[in-house]
């Protein structure tokens, strides 16, 4: 490698980063990182970073402010030791669905966490599949927006044996350019539920535009949070015709009763990456993991002796 490179790890997803550095072939970066009994956050890198290209590693998944602020301090410390560079990467970018105003006084969330990195110190971020794609216009500093949809249809080409059994569904309109891309990978057609939410996490299917009759579907999404809507989205599928229905998406939130509810619902499988930690979170036979390690393991190795990152997604 041209650079200096070291790779450090917050605690929001050790497993994560130690795939990725397992992936680059080296050891991650010591780094010590305590709570006071107040709660706040003491963190101490136990190696000289000066002069190198750091790579902090930390989804801001829940507990969401917790690890934000672990991610902000140690940016933070690694400025402080004169690190050369300091690449934040966030493979679950936290507050990205507060990214614009839906009505009078509300705060835009996402530009908030943007300043707040910027000024930490992070001279690149790198993330993936955010939920929308105009947040990388938040940022005054270089961002790498990843996707995860190339490394998810990788698991469903084993099972998709006749294309004309199978159709790719978009939860919503929002979403037909993510799902346009994902059967671009299987070659199959595209179908789009047309929906309504009445309040947060909450949806209405209305109607079902495209043939999903005696087909087995995918449902893919950037997020299955507490997985209310695609549920009822694979409900409404069957309900309508479909044989069988399959979920994806990059990040499983899974919050508070979403695995139960996948549990009890049509869904054949769900099939996630390891953006998000769920290790403590109940088991189940329904939820497939795929890896997203290899992507960012590439991406830090090209960026860090300057070569181009657009090229590993063409």
């Amino acid at each position: 490698m041209e650079g200096k490179l070291k790779v450090f790890t917050g605690s929001s997803n050790v497993k994560l980063a130690e795939d990725i550095v397992k992936n680059i072939g080296i050891e991650l970066g010591k780094i010590k990182i305590e709570k006071f009994k107040d709660g706040e956050i003491s963190v101490v890198i136990d190696e000289t970073v000066r002069g190198y290209d750091i790579y902090i590693i930390q989804p801001t998944s829940t507990p969401v402010n917790d690890n934000l602020m672990e991610l902000l301090i140690m940016i933070d410390a690694a400025k402080r030791a004169s690190a050369g560079r300091i690449n934040a990467v966030i493979p679950y970018y936290g507050y990205a669905r507060q990214d614009r105003k839906t009505r009078g006084r509300e705060p835009i969330s996402a530009k908030l966490v943007a300043d707040l990195l910027e000024m930490a110190g992070a001279d690149r971020v790198i993330s993936m599949d955010l939920h929308a794609g105009q947040i990388q216009g938040y940022f005054n500093i270089p961002v790498d927006h990843l996707s995860a949809v190339k490394t998810l249809s990788k698991y469903f080409k084993n099972l998709v044996k006749n294309q004309d059994d199978w159709v790719i569904v978009s939860p919503d309109l929002g979403g037909v350019t993510r799902a346009r891309k994902f059967s671009n990978f299987l070659n199959l057609p595209i179908a789009i539920i047309e929906k309504r939410r009445p309040k947060p996490n909450v949806s209405e299917v209305m109607n079902i535009i495209g043939d999903i009759d005696g087909k087995n579907c995918i449902i893919i999404d950037d997020i299955i949070d507490t997985a209310g809507t695609i549920t009822n989205a694979a409900n409404a599928l069957i309900d309508r015709g479909a044989k069988e229905v399959y979920i994806t998406a990059s990040h499983g939130v899974l919050s508070g009763p979403a695995i139960e509810r996948i549990d009890s619902s049509v869904v054949k499988k769900c099939v996630i990456t390891d953006t998000i930690d769920i290790s403590n979170k109940e088991k189940s036979d329904k939820i497939e993991i795929v890896s997203v390690a290899p992507i960012i393991a590439n991406v830090i190795k090209n960026i860090n002796t300057n070569d181009s990152v657009s090229k590993l997604f063409d």
